[in-house]
């Protein structure tokens, strides 16, 4: 940072004017959904049941707030000192009004700040029965003061306390509702604050841009600044829209591995669709017959490939039909490869020529007509799956295998049998291969984009880090502008950004009203 030059606190006091009168009012804390949450102090205190609903070995109920030291001693008993913080104390639960035991467990006394919410908090671990859940919710609704949570106030009053960041309150959300082991390494990763990290660290450089470009604009006309500072901001500015621009291009991995990988089955009729979406997913649910025609709609199945998730969709034969049913089974079946991330074009491999060069002629135009919108289909996003391998001659489906996999410009071929499950494995290890890729490895390599909202704010604050370029020789005023702009787009995606913030740089960086 180049010195610069002390003014007098007169003139300080007044840039501050300037500059608070510029700002908007500081943001407020932004919930998952970018609206307001209520406040940051609630006088209530809640109360749930935080493990799962049914029957079980033990339940947890979880109380958060001001009356939680309350409930703990009318219901465990506790007339003198509370337990020792997070440690379990054996207790018969008891009904504070009846005085009735409901259950015999453990509870555990978390004082604020240290607990989840940052508020004192208590868990009470019960059998868990359905009657001794109830009438322990029901006891604890009896204590004044308290009454039931609404859906993720627990988390929301973690994220208020500044217990956890916007995007890790997601990537708990991502944690909990996580079905494949990808998808649990990717939320955990997430939820230890590495991506949200990433953003502040960003949001930081805006606010110091933001506060140097301010400062030029007020003192520049009387030479207090010099313009070494604006080169610098320009230097930054441009590094960091490189740097979103890159992490805007990861093809959509993480998304990707948070709702599943579209893999679409294509072809033509009577090819073994159905079949090999019976065969992946282990049971019937797809119709399967030998007269052509049968799959009309798409069908649809969630399948955990090597830890990935996909959604497997079996889709209607590819030809020309007079029947207006069939007619649209086709169109949707074209609509899904359009939108497939991965596209398995399943061939009768009984169908093919038996010279290789013919048959690789055969393949390249079948593939063409299954993907209309490419002239030349892209090898990673599409496999080729020749079914019924089973009714070939063991000598020529060697010679075709080997020969097959020799030949560039295909994608990816796996010879199989839905009938005899012959090559299915070598099939997966490829689908897996596959589906791994267009995931990525979510614990290697930089923090990957796993949320849609976070991309549209991303690409807003690209947009106005360009506006800044645009504008930064004509009208400085709209360049810083554009800085702000992008600083609040960040800052929707952490959830704090604000023009205090802002002030609190200038006084760091510049030696102005000391």
């Amino acid at each position: 940072m180049l010195p610069l030059p002390c003014v007098h606190r007169g003139i300080w006091r007044a840039a501050v004017h300037t500059l608070r009168r510029r700002r908007t009012p500081p943001f407020r804390l932004l919930s998952t959904c970018d609206g307001v949450p209520a406040g940051l102090a609630d006088a209530d205190t809640i109360f749930a049941l935080s493990s799962g609903h049914g029957r079980c070995g033990v339940a947890v109920v979880r109380v958060s707030g001001p009356a939680s030291a309350s409930s703990l001693r009318c219901m465990a008993g506790l007339t003198q000192r509370l337990p020792p913080p997070r440690t379990a104390l054996l207790r018969s639960i008891t009904d504070p009004r009846s005085k009735e035991v409901l259950d015999r467990g453990l509870v555990l006394w978390f004082p604020a700040p240290h607990s989840f919410s940052g508020e004192d908090s208590v868990e009470f671990h019960i059998h868990g029965g359905p009657a001794v859940i109830t009438a322990v919710l029901q006891a604890l609704g009896s204590v004044p003061g308290m009454r039931p949570a609404e859906a993720g106030e627990f988390t929301r009053r973690a994220f208020q306390a500044g217990k956890l960041g916007l995007t890790e309150v997601e990537g708990l959300g991502d944690l909990i509702h996580a079905e494949t082991e990808a998808q649990r390494r990717q939320a955990l990763r997430q939820m230890s604050g590495e991506l949200g990290r990433l953003y502040q660290d960003w949001s930081h450089r805006l606010k110091r841009c933001l506060a140097h470009v301010e400062a030029f604009i007020d003192f520049s006309e009387d030479e207090l600044i010099e313009d070494g500072v604006l080169n610098q901001v320009d230097r930054s500015v441009w590094d960091l829209q490189a740097e979103i621009e890159r992490h805007l291009k990861d093809d959509r991995r993480g998304e990707r591995l948070q709702s599943g990988v579209q893999v679409v089955i294509a072809g033509a009729t009577n090819a073994g669709k159905s079949s090999l979406l019976n065969t992946l997913c282990q049971r019937p649910a797809a119709i399967v017959s030998p007269i052509a025609g049968t799959t009309r709609d798409v069908v649809e199945t969630a399948l955990d490939i090597g830890g990935f998730p996909v959604l497997l969709s079996d889709t209607a034969g590819l030809r020309e039909s007079p029947d207006l049913v069939e007619r649209e089974g086709v169109r949707r079946a074209r609509e899904r490869v359009e939108q497939a991330d991965l596209t398995l074009v399943v061939v009768d491999s009984t169908q093919l020529p038996s010279d290789v060069r013919s048959a690789v002629t055969f393949l390249q135009d079948h593939l063409r007509s299954v993907l209309p919108s490419q002239e030349q289909p892209e090898t990673d996003r599409c496999l080729l799956v020749l079914n019924k391998v089973d009714l070939l001659p063991e000598k020529p489906r060697q010679k075709l295998d080997r020969e097959l996999r020799a030949v560039s410009g295909l994608p990816s071929v796996c010879l199989i049998s839905c009938q005899t499950n012959q090559g299915l494995k070598d099939f997966l290890t490829v689908l897996h291969s596959h589906v791994k890729t267009l995931c990525g490895d979510p614990l290697s390599g930089a923090p990957i984009l796993t949320q849609a909202r976070h991309r549209a704010h991303l690409q807003r604050c690209v947009a106005a880090l360009a506006q800044y370029q645009r504008y930064r020789d004509t009208d400085l005023a709209l360049a810083a502008e554009g800085v702000r702009l992008a600083l609040t787009s960040l800052g929707r995606i952490t959830g704090r950004v604000g023009a205090e913030e802002i002030l609190d740089i200038i006084f760091k960086d510049f030696c102005i009203g000391k």
